[in-house]
This record gives C-alpha cells, structure tokens and sequence, in this order.
C-alpha cells in the first residue's frame, strides 16, 4: 500500500479533550504513515487499526497517558509520537484477531491510577439547571395512581420466578394472535428471567424490587404474574413486597397465578384471565403530555473508541434538553465508573450523594473481589478490539452520558423509583441486560442504547433508540440503528444533531415503532443472583478437577434385551438423534439465534437428511459477566454433543465471548474450527444478512453430506441423566438404582449430579456404594461408559439440566414433586412420580415395586429413544435453559 507523504491531523484522528497527548485513530492507519499536528510531523510507528490510539507527544516513563484530559494509564517505556499506545490485555486481545500486520513486541503502558479522593472540606453543592418555560409534549397513555406517563400499552406475562419462563413464553406465542382485534394494544410479551428459582438467593431484595417495578411501570396495561408457589421468590414474596413498600398495585389490571394443572389447561386458564382484560386495556387512548413525564435510560453497550466521542456526548446532550423540560435521567453501571469519578462528580447536588456514589463503587469492588475479579475485566474482547484499552478508558468514555452541565442529583439502589425529575445514577453491573432491567423498574420509559459495534439489545416493553458511534458502523447496521451519531465526527453540529435525537425520541413515545420494535425480538435479564458473599481462599475451587473415570462399581445383573434406531456417524460413533444446532455465544445473539431456527424448522430444512429438528441453546452469559471455566466448558460440551450433526456459532460480534475466543478455546480442546460454522449479527451486516447467511451454511453442509448411515444398538446406546426433585422414597431410590444397573450393565451410562437426594438413599446401598467424589465438572463431556457423578455448583434446576446435558447424555430422566419441572430445549426429559402424586403432568406413575417400576422406567427410555413416545414436557415446550456461574460467577 503506497503510503501518503502527510495527511492533516483532522483527516485521521480525534482528541476528546484539546490536551490529551494520545489520540484517538478515526480510520485505519498503516505503518509509517506521516501526520502533521500542531505544525509537527508525527510518523506512526505501527498500523493502528481504528478506534486505537497513537501519541501525539513525548510521554516518559512514569508520566500519565489522557484522554478526555483524565488519566487512563501511566507509561512503562518512552513513548515518542506516532506510536501505538497499548497495554497487554489490547496485545493479547489482538494476538486472537487474524491480523494481516505486526503488531508491537511489547506493551508501552500499564493501569495504573490512583484512587479517587473527596474533599468534603472543598466541595461546593451544585443545583440543576434551570426549567425551561415553554412546553413540548408527546403522545403517551395517562396512568392512574401516580404510575406517570406511558409510552406504550402493554399486556405484561411476567415470569415471577425462572421456573416458569417456558410457561410464559408459550402464553405469549398463544396470545399474539388475538391482538389483530385490539388496535390500541401495543404487544402482548413475556418476560422471563433466570432468578429466583432456587435457594436463599443473594439478590432477593433487588429482585423483588425489580419485578415489583415491572408490575406498576407506567407502559404496562395489565400484568399477569405466574409461579409454581412453592419458589423461595414466588408471588406471595412479591404481593408482601409491593404492599410493604406501597407500590401502586391496585391501579393496574393484574392477577397472581400459580401454575397447577397440565401445562395446556394452565395456559387456557391464563388465557382467559387475559381476554377479560384486554377491552380495557384496549381503551386506554394516548393525550398529550409534557416532556417532563419522559424518563430516559442511558446506557450503552458494544462501546468503541468513539463512544465517549460521538454516541454518549449525544445522548446526553438530549437527556439535558428533557431534564431541562422537567424530566429525569437514570446513568447506570457502577464498575464502569470506575475511573471516572473526577468526571462524574464534578458536579453533584449534596456531599451526601457524593459519599453514597463513593459507597456504591467501593461495595461494587469489594463484592467481585469476593470471586477473583476486579472491575478490570469489564471491557469485553470487543470493547478491546475497538480501541477501550482498561476499564478508565471505558469508564471516561461511559461517563460523557452526563452532559457537563448537568449535575447529579440523586444516587438510587438497583430498580429504586425514581420520585421526580433531574439526573439519577442507579448502582447496576456492567452487563447491558441487566443493568437496563434495573432501569426499567427506576421508571424509565425511555431507553437511550449508544454502541460503537451495533448492539441490537431492546426490552419487552419500553423502546429503544439506539444510538450508534460512526458513519461507517451505521452503513453496515442500516436496519438496526435509530441515529447515527457519526454524523457529528463527519461536520454536523452536535446541536442540530441533537434536536433532531430529541425530535425522534417524542416521535418514538407517541408510538412511532424504534427499528428494533420493528424488527420484533427483546430480551430480559435481571442482575444475578452471585453465590460468593464474602472473601476466601479461592485456590481450592479453581484447582478442583476430576479425570472423566466413572466409579468402580460392580454390576451383575442381567441385561434386558433392547433395540434402538441408531445413526452413524464417519467413525461408526451412534446417537439416537440429529440435529442442527445454532450456538449463540453470548446472550446477545441469543434472541437471533432463536429466530434463525424457527425459521429453519418452519421450512422443515434437512428432514430428509436426517436431521429432526434445529435448536438453539439461548443463554445469559458472555456479556458483561466474568467468563468462567463452567460457561466455556459447557459450551464447548454441546459443540460436541452426539446429537449435534451439525453446528453454527452466532456471536452478537461485541461480546468476551465472541467467535474468535472460541475458535481458541476449540483448538486448546483439540476440536477443528473449520468444522463449525461461524457468523456475526454486526459484522455480517444485521439480522436480516446473518439469517440468510446461516441458512445458507446449513443448507450447503446438508447438500454435501453422503447417505445417512442407520443401525440397531442395545443398552449401550443409552446415556441417560437421572435427576429428581427433592426427596425419594426407598423404594423409588432403589428402583432408580436397579435401573442404573441395568444401563451400565448393558454397556450405557448414566449420570447423576453430586447435589442429588439419591446419592443419601437407597440407590447408594443398591450399589453399595459409600460417600461418593464426582467424576466430571460442571459440563465436561463423558469419554467413558458407566456410572458418572457430576460437580454441581448450583441448586437451579435448568442449570443443573444444562451441565447434565452438555456431558453428552441423550435421554434424561426426572423423579418430580406436585408440579412439572420445566425440561431441556435439546434433550428429552422423561418426568415420573410417586402414584399419589397429583402432578398432570407425568410421563408414569411409580407404584412401589421397585424392579418393576425400574422396568418400565427403562421401557420408556426405549421408546423415547427409539422415537416411539414424546414426552409430556417436549409436547408442550415447557423448556428452561441456563448455564451457571459457579461459586465465582459475578456480573461485571
């Protein structure tokens, strides 16, 4: 590439503040590129791809490298200008990227900065701006009980706990059809979660306060809340809450239900309960309303170099002009703050809110520290790849969603209300999801999501205006963006630029559909629950590992006779079923991903190659939370699954998880990358582009596959997980026993996992069998036939099917209570029970006789595997999916 002899500073780069010594790269620079700044030639030392930084002065060792007129780093080696500015997480980052340049030998700077300190002695209190006189209005929906102003009219399926979210899916999937006869309701959606389903959760008061938000939000019609009942959060937990806390329940159309019957009868009674609401609901009419009902969610997500350049400056110059009208701001993501508290408490109401700000910060670093982390590994391999080096850099760049001028006037706990107009900053992690759910219960009507990559993240029941950093993102993402703050990095004011956001946003809260409302997907996650809750030695829980041996038990019994279809793959391996899978690896790309296979499956593709069905395994993880070895592993376990014929992984194309660490993480494992597919929603160009592209993937490899290869096997075609609930009887316990036996004696496997109620029973003395060790972690793939035990460091039901399903058992099995358990998106799941159970929902009843109940048991297996019986939970797609953190998972 012929390099130009000297090319303006205004042409190449940006200095967000007039005396940073670094810059900031506005497109791709090669080695040896000549820039003139100052009257100065700077010559670059390196390619710097855009969004990374360059020197534009001599900075010497120990001195401090700015951006924003903030320190981000301190210099470990000279630095001249013109050189490429990075630290070694960026060079470790790059190192996984295919880079067609040399990237520098070493690291010229590192991260360290010293702690913020208030001067309470110094502090001079700040008061708001003041109102504007005139009025500017919206279209929006009126609510009784001081509930504010909604900007849409929704019918709400909430999920009280995660157990239900396949209910509550389901529900909205029956529901939406009837909407055709009610114009003036906007959507009827579902949010389901992943919270509250197990335990003594650590998050019970935030949780609670969340849903309880939800419920009274001012964009809600109507809420019906659902539960089992028998959840440690469950809607008595919550109507205690909301009635303790005066909540304004009692103007919104509601009804608690607990779910007791077959799954379809439960949804027919929901049903119900909804049609009686839905000509009020329908009623409702939009007035105009004053600017001062508007309440804005700033977040941002996918963030890049320009950030803090174009996209957050922008968003904040809008939330000034609605503060100003008399309406409220709400900042979130307390550790990605961290570093720029200068900044965001240059001007604050009272020192009273600044010592609360401080508290939030120092609780925030104290609680991941708690699991091995700091605030450090905020910034994702996106974020990095994109030019925010350290979490300060990400953090000065967060914080410009305060507009200078604006003051901070109140400092409110995750889904606190928020009681009046002026700026709010709300304790929430880093992840986008949950950090938005928290908002959303402040009150906040109104989202405002800035990304550099092209985040398409949008929520159930209040629009998103996404915001995106440059010109050229904004071209790749035409269909995913709102506004296009590179307008400003290529000449337009930020003023003219700023009106026509503001005019958008009132267009947007009087109904006009955000592009993401258009493109019809959303999802929800609440901060999670975290296990750890105070400090420890952490070293014997990362050193815990087990070699994949099943245990030495002796089994002499006789083996029953059994024929089972089998496939065949190229090495003579069996499965009893194909599949297509379409992996997200983050919780991003998740809701496209389960787009992408209803619509495979709609078309039926690959039925006549063998394959039963495409799935999708949609999860929370990889986003904005620390990247443990239960996430990757579990992952990677269902890469390898017998089911799984083919696969595609889909990053969101931001994310720490995203396609290139698993392209690493698969060749550490010794698995060949080329044998996946891969896409990205941003890289790729979109929603509409990614799908086409998988489509495509899928329809090639089913094109060049050779015959289907179909054999008989006996018992050592069943890999079966056996799980109950709660407490067995013995003679239940013995039966699952006799069972097992009879699997591993026929040369399959079965897998329990170490929390189970079976391993303090009966089927521990069938075996004689004393205290047991597991034999695999959380997720790791069995290599070896006979009786396994898994490490379980979760008590969550659909984390506990997912680490069992990602072992690679074909069949699970499960001893449940009153109510159905939820099942696995991917898996069948067989349900029994006791025979005076009075759960409708069954696969068989035991009755006592221990080898005969085993028998059955096992002739059920058969069947199902032999595709001769569908169980219960597979026919109503009462389905729940989540990974777990472990004991050191934590939101960051």
């Amino acid at each position: 590439m012929t390099v130009p002899l000297t090319i303006p500073f205004d042409d190449v780069g940006r200095l967000p503040a007039p005396d940073d010594n670094v810059a900031i790269a506005t497109r791709r620079l090669e080695a040896g590129t000549h820039i003139t700044h100052n009257g100065d030639q700077v010559t670059l030392s390196h390619t710097v791809l855009v969004g990374h930084r360059f020197a534009v002065k001599p900075i010497d060792v120990g001195q401090s490298l700015l951006s924003w007129g903030q320190t981000f780093g301190i210099a470990i080696r000279p630095i001249a200008p013109g050189d490429y500015v990075c630290n070694d997480v960026v060079l470790t980052e790059l190192h996984r990227r295919e880079l067609d340049f040399e990237l520098p030998a070493q690291p010229n700077f590192q991260n360290e900065l010293e702690p913020y300190t208030f001067n309470e002695a110094s502090f001079q209190p700040a008061q708001q701006l003041p109102r504007y006189t005139d009025v500017k209005t919206f279209m929006g929906y009126q609510r009784a009980g001081g509930r504010g102003v909604g900007t849409r009219n929704m019918i709400v399926l909430l999920g009280t706990t995660s157990l239900v979210s396949g209910f509550v899916n389901a529900l909205e999937q029956q529901l939406r059809p009837l909407l055709a006869d009610y114009p003036n309701i906007d959507q009827i959606v579902a949010v389901a979660h992943t919270e509250g389903g197990h335990g003594a959760a650590n998050n019970r008061d935030l949780l609670l306060r969340t849903l309880s938000g939800f419920m009274v939000h001012p964009n809600v019609g109507a809420v019906l809340a659902v539960d089992y009942g028998h959840e440690v959060i469950n809607n008595a937990a919550l109507q205690g809450y909301i009635q303790a806390n005066g909540y304004a329940l009692d103007a919104v159309p509601h009804h608690f239900m607990s779910l007791s019957a077959a799954f379809e009868e439960d949804l027919n009674t929901a049903e119900q309960v909804v049609l009686r609401w839905m000509p009020q609901v329908n009623a409702a009419e939009r007035t105009p309303q004053p600017l001062s009902e508007l309440k804005i969610a700033l977040q941002c997500g996918g963030s890049d170099a320009f950030s803090g350049v174009s996209g957050n400056p922008l968003a904040a110059w809008v939330a000034k002009e609605v503060i100003q009208y008399g309406g409220a701001a709400n900042l979130a993501e307390t550790d990605e703050l961290i570093g720029a508290e200068t900044y965001v408490l240059d001007k604050v109401r009272d020192s009273a809110t600044v010592r609360k700000f401080l508290s939030f910060i120092a609780r925030f670093k104290e609680r991941v520290a708690w699991h091995g982390h700091s605030a450090d590994g905020n910034p994702s391999g996106g974020n990095k790849y994109r030019g925010l080096y350290n979490i300060y850099l990400k953090s000065l760049g967060a914080a410009t969603k305060r507009h200078p001028d604006v003051p901070l006037d109140a400092v409110i706990d995750y889904g606190e209300p928020m009681r009046e107009g002026g700026f709010y900053f709300m304790d929430s992690p880093g992840n986008d999801l949950e950090s938005i759910a928290g908002q959303v219960a402040s009150g906040c009507n109104m989202i405002f999501f800035v990304t550099g990559n092209g985040s398409i993240t949008n929520f159930p029941f209040v629009p998103t205006i996404k915001i995106i950093t440059t010109t050229e993102r904004y071209h790749l993402l035409p269909n995913e963006m709102d506004v296009n703050a590179g307008a400003y990095l290529d000449g337009t004011p930020l003023d003219e630029l700023g009106a026509q956001t503001l005019q958008l946003t009132m267009d947007v809260a009087s109904g006009q559909l955000s592009v993401g409302e258009a493109a019809g997907h959303a999802q929800v996650q609440i901060w999670r629950d975290w296990q750890q809750t105070h400090a420890i030695d952490l070293h014997p829980i990362k050193a815990r590992h087990f070699d994949g041996t099943p245990l030495p038990v002796s089994v002499d019994v006789p083996v029953p006779d059994a024929r089972i279809p089998v496939f065949l793959n190229q090495q003579g391996e069996m499965t009893t079923d194909q599949v297509g899978l379409v992996l997200p690896t983050s919780l991003c790309s998740g809701q496209i991903a389960r787009m992408c296979v209803d619509q495979l499956n709609k078309h039926e593709l690959g039925r006549e190659e063998g394959l039963s069905q495409f799935v999708t395994l949609v999860h929370t993880e990889g986003c904005g939370g620390s990247v443990n070895l239960e996430f990757r592993d579990t992952l990677l376990g269902y890469l390898a699954h017998p089911f799984v014929k083919h696969a595609l992984l889909l990053e969101h194309g931001c994310e720490s998880t995203h396609n290139a660490f698993f392209r690493q993480a698969m060749q550490d494992r010794g698995y060949h990358p080329d044998d996946y597919g891969w896409a990205s929603i941003q890289l790729d160009g979109g929603i509409q582009n990614v799908l086409h592209k998988i489509a495509g993937y899928f329809q090639t490899k089913l094109e060049n596959d050779g015959p289907v290869q179909r054999a008989f096997a006996g018992l050592e075609a069943v890999r079966l997980a056996l799980l109950t609930q709660g407490e067995v009887s013995p003679e239940t316990a013995r039966a699952m026993a006799y069972l097992s036996q009879m699997i591993v004696a026929g040369g399959g496997t079965v897998l329990l996992h170490e929390q189970d109620s079976l391993l303090h029973s009966a089927f521990m003395e069938v075996f004689g069998l004393a205290e047991v060790q597991p034999t695999l972690d959380y997720g790791q793939v069995i290599e070896q036939a006979g009786l396994h035990i898994m490490a379980m460091p979760t008590r969550d039901w659909g984390e506990i099917l997912t680490g069992m399903g990602a072992a690679g058992v074909e069949i699970m099995l499960a001893h449940v209570g009153a109510q159905p358990m939820p099942g696995h998106p991917m898996i069948p799941m067989l349900q029994v029970a006791a025979a005076n159970s009075q759960n409708p929902s069954v696969d068989m009843s035991l009755d006592g006789d221990s080898k005969g109940d085993a028998q059955r048991m096992l002739d059920d297996i058969v069947r199902t595997l032999s595709h001769e019986y569908t169980p219960s939970v597979v026919r109503s797609g009462n389905v729940y999916f989540q990974i777990t953190r472990g004991l050191l998972g934590v939101s960051l």
